[in-house]
């Protein structure tokens, strides 16, 4: 058995080191016995077979060339691909990327990949620091680092923002689930904090290739020990502001 990871624009979207997060897929499904390859594509490349795309986060200028590169040549696979269940996980800056479209200051909108249901627009300030989420797999923990403001048009959100910002600061959602795809503001990298949420990645991925999956447990005692500890501290700093 063995799963395909496509890294898009890898040489663009990895601002914030989120390539991390195919280390962490990579060596949690090779644990079990599961083979990974990994295929690095930018602009110009064919992006072939995949099982998991991955999309990190950018800077304004590099969000501008992927974007471009998505509207002129990419945007019927990823679509397709993610309306057939396809596994995606995207980041930050990807995850605005996929959406409806992203308003300026100006109230300029510049169109989006239309793969979620989601639209973006530009916003006061940055939301930075450390943001704890309650979702349906575990409590998640990450650090968000974006100015943007996305608001959700269908799917369901990722998870309730349970200390930080998430998606706009208003609403308490963070990210989105919309079939096989996961898009988020957290980084992290995400998946060393959530082994859970990583392992629902790689069973989704293996379902949809092969049918059926059961994955061992692996031992996650430090990491969630780890977690819980930050979990405590900054629920704790919260109560006291």
């Amino acid at each position: 058995m063995e799963l395909e990871i496509v890294h898009l624009y890898h040489d663009l979207l990895n601002t914030y080191g989120d390539d991390g997060n195919i280390k962490l897929i990579k060596m949690r499904a090779e644990k079990r016995g599961i083979n990974v390859n990994i295929k690095k594509v930018s602009v110009g490349d064919s992006i072939g077979n995949t099982d998991i795309l991955f999309l990190g986060g950018g800077q304004e200028y590099e969000q501008t060339l992927a974007c471009e590169d998505i509207l002129k040549s990419r945007v019927d696979f990823i679509k397709g691909y993610t309306e057939d269940g396809g596994v995606g996980l995207f980041i930050c800056g990807g995850y605005q990327l996929m959406g409806e479209f992203y308003a300026d200051a100006s109230g300029k909108k510049v169109k989006g990949a239309s793969v979620l249901p989601i639209h973006s627009e530009a916003g006061e300030g940055r939301f930075t620091g450390n943001i704890i989420v309650r979702s349906s797999l575990e409590t998640l923990v990450g650090f968000e680092n974006h100015s943007g403001r996305t608001f959700l048009d269908g799917g369901e959100a990722l998870g309730e923002v349970l200390f930080g910002n998430g998606n706009n600061g208003k609403d308490k959602t963070e990210g989105i689930i919309y079939k096989n795809a996961v898009g988020t503001y957290m980084h992290g990298p995400l998946l060393s904090k959530n082994p859970a949420l990583c392992d629902d990645l790689i069973r989704r991925a293996m379902i949809r290739k092969y049918g059926s999956c059961i994955l061992e447990p692996l031992e996650d005692e430090y990491e969630l020990l780890a977690k819980q500890d930050m979990i405590k501290k900054l629920l704790k700093e919260d109560a006291l502001k």
